[in-house]
């Protein structure tokens, strides 16, 4: 596999691209605006603690304040050693009033952004990633990255840390540790030590509500904790970013300086050249296809994502069987691709297409689980329901990447989904009777969407006469594009006359090029045209249905205009 790192920087932000094979498989955002807190070490002080849930929340200084878990609380003790954070022994568990009380100032750093309307959530258990170790201050335990395969490897360096472990503390030993030497190990975790010792220091003189460390930067942890040995190269097309990951490294990984290259071919961007842009998009869409012709969906909820297999094109040669099975299993590699391209993370369900062959399922389990192997956040598949859905959980830190790229529709409000444009207007009828009734201006004047618009006003006004025969009052409508499907704007209008001139867009003598969007219902040699929803009436335009053409306003009515067309034609025409 060949894997490249691509960092592209500017002065509004800074995006990060990890390319295996060819392949976009993560991609990373970093604002001046965006505030990350996850991995920052706070200050606290307890607000709230609530017994029915076991938890309490913290002030970090921040708009939500934090919440922590009875689990994420409690500090364990030398006798816990080997204990994983986050675990207790069962025997004299504590409850959240005996560990932390109102008011009191408690260490904390961030394990989850805030996401929605809920805060982030915090522990106590601090963690300081370096190169090649996690430094845990707080709890005694020593850990190996399951990634490391190789037992005797694992055993060696897990001696390793048991050795240089200092009494009180854990350690964990990362990937990227693998084959290094005791001297290499050692350096890291003294420079964790004394990072660990500013912050106390810091935390001492501090007064809660205070941030006391802030994680490395979006570049910064890309080369703490995805440049290794397995990474081809990494390309900068920032001068000066490419400087600081170079000095960055003479102190952490000098070996790996040379393949950190300066990327200087402006009339191509980098991203461009790999085909970043595009894959980014594809990443945002609900539908994703299969090479074979198969295809996903993914929908996503506030509590779980669920991704849809479908067979799509895909009609196979042999037998169903098979051509489900194949499509299945083409659509694991995909499904584990997305999951780390998108960082989806929580609760996972996704809906395989039903097999009956019990081999079949295994299978596509197993490779299920096999590419999954290959994403550096934790994963857990917890099998087949009873519906034949698998069920996963994939651990979920910072924001995905829809939620960094994309905001809810200003329309539907994410939803997904808008009204009819037939509903719509019926909405309107009903609020322009009900304005009717408390109104006692001689007029409405109402500004919809020019689709809406042009159902209210019906073939030849007729619509619109029906709705001012029951309101009593003069109804004018006016288009406008600038107006969503579900928008409108309604208003009681005093004079006639008023709302007339308001609701007209054009005047008598203007010249406007306009479309001939189609022949006219009942003078077939006229054309129809619209300006922002107003019907224009165009002498003799039948036959240029679809060209842009000259059109002069001859005279304006409530509904509509008559207009000729000026000169000989169509703008082309008339450019020739």
């Amino acid at each position: 596999m060949v894997r490249e790192i691509l960092v592209s920087e500017d002065k509004f932000e800074t995006r990060v691209a990890i390319i295996e094979d060819g392949s976009l498989v993560e991609f990373y955002v970093e604002r001046p605006t965006m505030h990350g807190l996850a991995g920052s070490i706070f200050l606290g002080k307890v607000e709230n603690v609530l017994p029915g849930m076991q938890a309490c929340f913290v002030d970090i200084g921040e708009d939500k304040n934090a919440f922590l878990y009875v689990d994420d609380a409690f500090l364990p003790g030398e006798d816990d050693e080997d204990l994983e954070p986050g675990r207790r022994k069962k025997a004299g568990r504590k409850t959240i009033g005996q560990v932390v009380k109102p008011g009191e100032e408690i260490l904390v750093q961030v394990t989850k952004e805030a996401m929605g309307t809920k805060g982030p959530r915090v522990t106590r258990h601090v963690s300081l990633p370096g190169r090649y170790l996690v430094l845990m201050p707080t709890v005694s335990y020593v850990g190996v990255s399951h990634r490391i395969a190789d037992s005797r490897e694992r055993q060696r360096l897990k001696r390793m840390a048991r050795a240089l472990k200092p009494a009180g503390m854990g350690l964990i030993v990362r990937t990227v540790a693998e084959g290094k030497t005791e001297n290499e190990i050692r350096a890291d975790l003294e420079f964790l030590l004394k990072l660990w010792e500013k912050i106390c220091a810091k935390a001492k003189t501090a007064k809660a509500p205070a941030l006391i460390h802030h994680d490395l930067g979006l570049v910064f942890r890309i080369v703490r904790d995805e440049f290794n040995a397995q990474t081809a190269r990494m390309l900068v097309d920032n001068a000066r970013t490419y400087e600081k990951v170079l000095a960055l490294l003479d102190a952490v990984a000098p070996e790996l300086k040379d393949r950190v290259i300066y990327y200087r071919k402006k009339g191509t961007p980098l991203f461009s050249l790999y085909g970043v842009e595009e894959a980014v998009n594809s990443a945002l869409s609900r539908q994703v296809w299969l090479k074979s012709g198969g295809y996903l969906v993914i929908d996503k909820t506030e509590a779980l994502t669920v991704i849809d297999v479908n067979t799509g094109k895909y009609v196979g040669s042999h037998d169903l069987a098979e051509t489900v099975f194949r499509t299945n299993m083409e659509a694991c590699t995909e499904i584990a691709k997305q999951l780390r391209l998108r960082d989806i993370g929580g609760i996972i369900i996704i809906d395989f297409i039903d097999m009956t062959n019990p081999e079949h399922k295994n299978a596509v389990l197993r490779k299920l689980e096999e590419e999954l192997r290959k994403d550096h956040t934790k994963t857990t598949v917890l099998g087949l329901t009873g519906l034949g859905l698998v069920e996963m959980t994939r651990k979920k830190v910072r924001q995905s990447l829809d939620e960094v790229l994309e905001k809810p529709c200003p329309t539907c409000h994410g939803k997904g989904r808008v009204l009819s444009e037939e509903t719509v207007a019926s909405r309107i009828r009903r609020e322009i009777l009900s304005v009717a009734r408390t109104s006692s201006g001689e007029a409405i004047l109402l500004e919809a969407n020019p689709q809406v618009a042009s159902i209210l006003i019906g073939p030849g006004g007729s619509s619109l006469r029906e709705l001012e025969k029951e309101a009593g009052k003069s109804i004018f409508i006016r288009g406008s594009e600038a107006l969503g499907i579900e928008d409108v704007s309604l208003k009681p209008i005093g004079q006639k006359s008023e709302a007339e001139k308001k609701a007209v867009p054009v005047s008598p003598g203007d010249v406007l090029e306009v479309v001939i969007e189609e022949p006219h219902f009942s003078k077939p040699l006229d054309g129809i045209a619209r300006v922002e929803g107003y019907v224009l009436d165009v002498e003799g335009a039948a036959n240029l249905v679809g060209k842009k053409t000259l059109v002069q306003i001859v005279s304006c009515h409530r509904t509509h205009a008559r207009a000729k067309v000026v000169g000989e034609g169509t703008v082309a025409e008339n450019a020739r």
